[in-house]
């Protein structure tokens, strides 16, 4: 009988518990991700010239209409421009453009209906674990 119960009640609970946890945990990841966006530029060297095309994402914005961000990657569409890739190709963007970029020149990424959608499986997550283990 003691069996019965710890293998048709217990343990599903605590997988229950562990599912709504790790939900839980995954959506406030999602909704302090911020915001991101697109930055394209120009850059000319020797005599060359190629768009260069940077995802960024905010930390700050000043009143001056300026805003700090972070570069994510970075890639110029003539490859034969530059040939840095990954980390050195992040820093020659920082040396680039530097912390801070216009605020209306930044394609921002339409986040509000994914943030709305994240918070209402949020709440629905609250009320599900409030509803079974009455906490």
């Amino acid at each position: 009988m003691l069996g019965y119960l710890i293998g048709h009640y217990v343990r599903p609970n605590m997988r229950l518990r562990q599912s709504l946890e790790k939900a839980k945990q995954l959506a406030g990841t999602m909704l302090q991700e911020g915001h991101k966006g697109v930055y394209k530029t120009i850059v000319t060297d020797n005599n060359q010239t190629s768009e260069l095309i940077v995802e960024v994402k905010e930390l700050a914005v000043t009143k001056g209409g300026q805003v700090k961000v972070e570069y994510i990657s970075a890639n110029y569409k003539n490859p034969d421009f530059r040939t840095r890739k990954g980390e050195a190709l992040l820093q020659e963007v920082r040396d680039l453009l530097g912390d801070y970029l216009p605020l209306e020149d930044i394609e921002w990424y339409e986040t509000t209906e994914q943030h709305e959608r994240i918070k209402r499986n949020l709440h629905t997550a609250d009320t599900l674990h409030k509803q079974h283990f009455g906490e």
